[in-house]
């Protein structure tokens, strides 16, 4: 599977999930082009950089939070991603998009897409994985690999379509983090996100700098943000987690399309082509995929 920096720098395809099908997008207002006085930049600080290094503390955070992920036969939570996409006017826009996912190790997941944006949702049953759009009453169809985390690669390499919370659905999230890992340090806690104490871990590694808070108490992530490193905007992306479910049961229909999809148009999978939002300058092209060795 991908890496942590692939997960965020593809995010944006999933936004746009069911373009695939339908080749709809969203937009948001531009900014105003009105004039502003510029603050002076404030100057850098000069304080040597603090070596790179992998502290035992926060390496003990991130397995734990991968082991309590990846021993959960089914798990679902809600993720609602905000990121940033620079305008004409050079000044960034926030944009944002809602996911509510549920997976059943080892080969069944549901992410519905409700906002923002035409409603979307996806399916993988172990079989096959579907993309269906009701407002358009389109169903995208393909055989699939028997895991999810083969079937999230295929996804991607077939159709562009990426989901931005990769790194906790993965079969085994340290796993796939350790090797590009180069620097991880313990920053402290918070009793503000989620209302509750969190653990704080700062990692980098694979061209991304991300900055994590996990539930001190249920080692499950609360909030992620990251910047690409060789982003000269340094433009944020973030995800945050709510409502965390494991080891419910679950209908067995829950990975499949609802009653209304039997009427919808089947059409194969193809690579989406996004609408950008209003104002918006278009993204740098996503590096290819990495198979996983």
């Amino acid at each position: 599977m991908q890496s942590v920096s692939l997960s965020f720098r593809k995010s944006l395809l999933f936004l746009a999930m069911m373009s695939l099908i339908a080749g709809t997008g969203f937009a948001q207002g531009a900014a105003p082009t009105g004039t502003t006085s510029k603050r002076p930049s404030a100057s850098k600080a000069t304080t040597p950089a603090r070596p790179l290094q992998l502290e035992p503390k926060a390496l003990e955070i991130l397995k734990a939070t991968s082991d309590k992920l990846a021993a959960a036969h089914t798990l679902s939570f809600t993720a609602v991603e905000l990121f940033e996409q620079l305008t004409r006017q050079g000044a960034p826009l926030g944009y944002t998009a809602k996911y509510e996912v549920t997976l059943q190790r080892p080969d069944k997941l549901r992410v519905l897409k409700p906002a923002d944006g035409n409603a979307t949702s996806f399916y993988y049953d172990g079989k096959s994985m579907m993309g269906y759009s009701p407002a358009e009453n389109l169903l995208a169809v393909a055989d699939a690999p028997p895991t999810i985390d083969a079937t999230l690669e295929k996804a991607y390499q077939l159709a562009g379509i990426y989901v931005p919370f990769d790194d906790v659905i993965v079969a085994n999230p340290y796993g796939d983090l350790a090797p590009g890992l180069k620097h991880a340090y313990y920053v402290g806690q918070s009793h503000v996100v989620g209302g509750i104490t969190t653990d704080i871990v700062a990692y980098a590694g694979d061209g991304v700098f991300v900055q994590l808070w996990v539930a001190a108490e249920d080692k499950l992530p609360r909030l992620m943000r990251a910047i690409f490193l060789d982003d000269p905007d340094h433009l944020r992306h973030e995800l945050a987690f709510t409502d965390w479910k494991l080891d419910e049961t679950v209908p067995a229909n829950t990975f499949s399309p609802p009653p209304t999809a039997s009427t919808a148009k089947r059409i194969p999978f193809a690579a989406a082509h996004p609408e950008l939002p209003a104002g918006a300058k278009p993204p740098a092209k996503a590096q290819p995929a990495k198979a996983k060795q």
